[in-house]
């Protein structure tokens, strides 16, 4: 089951204009319970990990395995410094200069509607792979589609990405775990993995070489048997 959360696709923005951690973590407890499910086999990717870690936490009893894939348990210095050290590693691409001024506009919150900030992720995503190959471009031209809340992600750039700490949290998580990155991820690459993986007891970490923030779209073989393994063991 795909989780559309609170804004995007068939689930309404919140009345309050809200989207704290909690409330994505409050959002799947409500669906959990409406469906009447017991334990979850929970995966997560990238602001989807950060909610799978933070329910997996407040709910150990309800998550039965947990995959977080390209996530991070808070932005601090050391990711900082690999975000900065992969856009230079990606200086000489003909699309290096773009990507990385779309990257500081999102940031700055230049965007106003789903179709600006679309517009922006087409712009900074070569970025986000190992290799931006036609693959990867299909991928992207076919995410055009998807519409964007831009509201959540204000939010979360302005008051949530530079001060949330989940590492506190993740002793709690008692589901077996595997913790999945690409080593060329930028932005939640083997520095955010390694400190996931050390906080939550006995989780296996799996780092996919030649690729980066989209693992599921550059390796598909290796990530599914990631998870398959998890799930089957």
């Amino acid at each position: 089951m795909l989780v559309d959360p609170r804004g995007t696709g068939e689930t309404p923005a919140p009345a309050d204009g809200s989207y704290s951690i909690d409330d994505y973590v409050d959002d799947l407890e409500a669906l959990r319970r409406s469906l009447g499910l017991g334990p979850l086999d929970l995966l997560g990717h990238s602001h989807g990990g950060v909610v799978a870690m933070a329910y997996a936490a407040r709910y150990p009893d309800f998550v039965r395995r947990l995959v977080v894939a390209n996530s991070l348990a808070r932005f601090g210095e050391e990711a900082q410094q690999a975000m900065a050290d992969g856009i230079a590693a990606r200086a000489g691409e003909p699309w290096a200069a773009d990507a990385q001024a779309a990257i500081a506009e999102e940031e700055a919150g230049a965007y106003s509607t789903s179709e600006e900030l679309a517009a922006l992720v087409k712009r900074e995503f070569p970025l986000y792979f190992a290799r931006y190959g036609e693959r990867e471009r299909a991928w992207v031209e076919g995410m055009q589609e998807e519409p964007l809340n831009v509201d959540a992600l204000k939010q979360f750039n302005a008051d949530i990405l530079g001060t949330f700490d989940l590492r506190p949290e993740l002793a709690k998580i008692n589901a077996p775990t595997v913790v999945l990155t690409g080593a060329d991820d930028f932005i939640t690459g083997p520095v955010c993995a390694n400190e996931i993986a050390a906080g939550i007891e006995d989780a296996k970490l799996v780092i996919l070489e030649n690729c980066g923030h989209m693992s599921f779209v550059e390796q598909p073989n290796r990530f599914h048997a990631a998870v398959q393994t998890l799930l089957y063991s």
